[in-house]
């Protein structure tokens, strides 16, 4: 059974007009079930996890300052968002989800978290609504419980996954691949173990051509027995943030093909949604949701 992270703290409060689209994390679930394409036995919530998860990515000053509500105002400008305990509560709970999908992903093939994909979180400082690097906390869990020897990061957020890339840059059992929007942010890039920069405007056909390609051969190079897919839909050519030039059905084609490879291979797969942020948040959503519908088609 697909087994989906979601907790009604995703949905967080903010200023009136804030450009971050936190209504999608209560549309998704609502939507998904509305269709059928989940019932609510599909979902689990996440809770707290044990600090020592978080710590074995961040920084224990970092950390702490975080949890205290003690970053600097310019550390807390760079991340996006008003400080809280509410939020950094979000965040752990959020990390939570990508754990405990983890351990579904190895019993079940796919798990997912209606949230995630905070790739901008370095191992300490917080970025771009980013505080807590989910992907990379799950992945060292895995790691340090014996539970995988080599693991493939794919992220396709059109961002490049900055914080990632500097988490694992001497970490060789971690493979970090971002294909991305070349003039996107972040501007000043980290060195990722693949980067794909993309021009401004690639299409459904050069995307998918090249992700087509790019893929298979790095299951061969790499080996991974489990992938981490941050699957952002911040793709699409109508997203305010994105460079891209990506339809609704390219999107959904990218995901298809991703989660097959990953079944066809036998390999593990937790994915975290990552951006999108279209300015109709049915756009959005149904991006999302197809994620979603193709992980229940293919298991």
């Amino acid at each position: 059974m697909l087994k989906i992270a979601y907790h009604p703290i995703y949905k967080h409060p903010l200023p009136e007009k804030h450009r971050f689209p936190m209504i999608k994390y209560e549309l998704l679930p609502q939507q998904l079930l509305y269709e059928g394409t989940c019932t609510e036995e599909n979902f689990f919530e996440p809770a707290l996890p044990e600090d020592r998860h978080i710590l074995s990515v961040h920084d224990k000053t970092y950390y702490n300052d975080l949890k205290g509500l003690m970053l600097s105002k310019s550390a807390v400008r760079k991340i996006g968002f008003p400080l809280s305990d509410e939020l950094v509560l979000r965040e752990r709970i959020i990390a939570d989800g990508t754990i405990k999908g983890c351990e579904f992903a190895l019993e079940n093939g796919i798990a997912m978290n209606i949230a995630g994909g905070t790739h901008h979180a370095y191992s300490d400082r917080g970025e771009a609504f980013c505080m807590l690097n989910d992907q990379a906390i799950g992945a060292r869990y895995l790691l340090k419980n014996d539970l995988a020897n080599k693991i493939l990061i794919v992220d396709l957020d059109v961002h490049q996954g900055n914080g990632t890339a500097e988490i694992f840059r001497t970490d060789h059992s971690v493979f970090t691949f971002s294909m991305h929007g070349k003039g996107n942010y972040p501007f000043k890039k980290e060195i990722s173990d693949l980067d794909i920069p993309l021009p401004k405007g690639t299409t459904d056909q050069e995307y998918l051509s090249l992700l087509k390609k790019t893929l298979p051969e790095l299951l061969q190079q790499v080996q991974p027995d489990f992938i981490f897919y941050l699957c952002g839909v911040d793709v699409l050519d109508s997203d305010k943030l994105g460079t891209l030039s990506m339809t609704l059905e390219g999107c959904k084609e990218r995901d298809r093909f991703v989660l097959q490879l990953c079944s066809d291979e036998n390999i593990p797969v937790q994915c975290s949604m990552g951006g999108g942020y279209s300015p109709d948040i049915k756009t959005i959503v149904e991006a999302h949701a197809n994620t979603f519908r193709l992980a229940q088609d293919i298991l």
